[in-house]
């Protein structure tokens, strides 16, 4: 019975997974997608949410810090392989604001990936009618550039990418 089974569908598995032909339809890019940097969590009161990261989890939370060219207050947690930002808003403007007024209580806001090369990720996805919210990449929380796509392009994700 289960055995039989089992023996019959073996070399299936084994043929399916030594088969190449899933990495020879990938298109060869011109920039390399990278590690998940971070994701990213609205939070409508900051200083709670820095204590339930540090004082009841034990994780590693920096300070606060404004980034008034996002309109947002960041804080980082270290994760070990990753981090969590947590996002709060710097004025009325701030995306935040507004994505927190939909969400009362907070939640993922977005998902952060490094790349090594932002602008040639930039042309490459705009050639595939990929929307990206800026004409030019902007300094990031880690001083480094960075750009987001649509969500609508991204089956409902806002992502950011990272020059890593």
């Amino acid at each position: 019975g289960l055995l039989t089974r089992l023996q019959t569908s073996a070399p299936i598995i084994r043929t399916l997974s030594s088969s190449n032909s899933f990495s020879q339809n990938i298109p060869s890019c011109l920039w390399k997608l990278g590690r998940l940097n971070h994701v990213a969590i609205a939070v409508p009161d900051l200083e709670k949410a820095q204590s339930l990261y540090k004082d009841v989890l034990g994780a590693q939370v920096s300070e606060a810090v404004a980034l008034p060219e996002h309109g947002v207050y960041t804080v980082f947690v270290e994760l070990g392989n990753t981090k969590l930002e947590l996002l709060h808003p710097l004025g009325e403007k701030s995306p935040i604001a507004s994505f927190l007024q939909k969400n009362k209580t907070g939640g993922m806001h977005h998902i952060c990936i490094e790349v090594d090369d932002i602008k040639a990720a930039m042309t490459e996805l705009k050639k595939k009618k990929i929307r990206i919210l800026s004409e030019e990449p902007k300094i990031g929380a880690h001083g480094k550039p960075v750009i987001f796509l649509h969500p609508k392009d991204c089956h409902g994700v806002l992502v950011e990418l990272e020059q890593a």
